[in-house]
């Protein structure tokens, strides 16, 4: 709907008196009637100041700061996060320092609540929102992920074809505020990983285990049911690809090694207590040897628990991988098959982007006459 709508501006801008009366032809804009207004600031949360104001939003007038309170504290962090961009009113209101204490002091539940009061006093400034920030926490809403590749040779087809197969599979972890943890290995994809994901099962290769965090440093000890016990350990780099969102954990090793029965029977379920003073390579059984693992150390990637149907990680090896054939090289016998089974999808591309520009350089290379003395 087209119509004249005519703007007067305020007084105090000189600079712009020409707006005063301006014409415009086009469609409405009812939001230029609030050129120079000013909007008036919702007090903070908690204020003591007296003076009277009608809000006038419907859910404000309906609802009470103390009804929206406990909605608030009923929220995951990270969901008040969310919550904070709705309106200016709410964010005050998050900033509650009540809401952010509970968070912190269930995350960090193994380190005591009087530790976790003496370290917000002290790095933190006594802000409980700063320190759930800035200090590195494990996330428990969620799994951590690791996708790893490698490059199987296969069997070949009347001498005329010689297949190759990208194998893929997952790590995962997740972590309780109460030190434990959950881990499995498997093909299954995330979304069907992740409704088994809740309690330790044989059935579903599910083992639990114990974790540590220190600075940003993770520890963790699980123990393998068998005829043999096998210890795995895995140490990890907890890291964030933004300030406060800790949704990486980088592999800095993982080892497995034997553990007599003896130990196992006196600690129990304390899995760190049985490895506590050992050193990198130390096995207790001489059946089982320490082996310091090199290969499927793919960083762990963060997966929330709402994203876990969405997430890229659900999607088929042929549009998350891709293989560039070695050019002039010779498909390898079976003798060399079984060292190459675990050979990585990166090294090969690697390997096969090297050889393709050496082949380039020697074909532009410009050819010099030789010269007889």
């Amino acid at each position: 709907m087209a119509s004249d709508v005519s703007i007067s501006g305020p007084s105090e801008f000189g600079t712009f008196s020409r707006l005063r009366s301006m014409q415009f032809v086009g469609t409405e804009r009812p939001w230029l009637n609030l050129y120079g207004n000013r909007v008036r600031p919702v007090a903070p949360f908690g204020s003591v100041s007296s003076t009277p104001f009608a809000d006038p939003s419907l859910i404000h007038r309906c609802l009470p700061d103390e009804l929206l309170f406990e909605v608030f504290s009923r929220m995951s962090p990270y969901t008040l996060g969310r919550a904070a961009c709705v309106c200016r009113k709410w964010r005050y209101a998050i900033w509650n320092p009540n809401l952010w204490r509970n968070a912190c002091l269930k995350i960090w539940q193994a380190s005591g609540t009087e530790t976790n009061y003496r370290i917000v006093q002290s790095l933190y400034d006594g802000s409980w929102r700063k320190m759930w920030v800035w200090r590195p926490r494990i996330r428990n809403d969620g799994l951590y992920v690791s996708r790893n590749t490698y490059i199987r040779t296969g069997v070949a087809e009347w001498k005329v074809t010689n297949p190759v197969h990208v194998v893929c599979y997952y790590r995962y972890l997740r972590f309780y505020p109460s030190g434990k943890f959950l881990y499995k290995i498997s093909s299954q994809k995330v979304k069907e990983v992740v409704k088994c994901m809740n309690r330790a099962s044989k059935a579903d290769c599910v083992f639990k285990g114990d974790y540590i965090l220190t600075e940003d440093q993770v520890e963790t000890a699980l123990l393998y049911p068998g005829l043999r016990y096998t210890l795995l350990r895995m140490r990890f780099r907890l890291r964030g690809t933004t300030v406060g969102a800790n949704n990486r954990l980088d592999v800095l090793k993982l080892v497995t090694t034997g553990v007599n029965e003896s130990e196992v029977r006196n600690h129990g379920d304390d899995m760190l207590g049985i490895v506590e003073g050992w050193e990198e390579d130390e096995t207790h059984d001489p059946d089982v040897p320490a082996i310091s693992h090199g290969r499927g150390l793919t960083p762990f990637v963060f997966v929330s628990f709402e994203e876990a149907e969405t997430s890229l990680l659900n999607l088929p090896v042929d549009k998350m991988d891709y293989f560039v054939p070695v050019v002039g090289g010779e498909v390898k016998g079976d003798k060399e098959e079984d060292e190459d089974d675990d050979r990585s999808a990166s090294s090969c591309i690697y390997d096969a982007i090297v050889m393709h520009l050496r082949q380039l350089e020697v074909r532009q290379r410009p050819c010099v006459p030789s010269t007889q003395m």
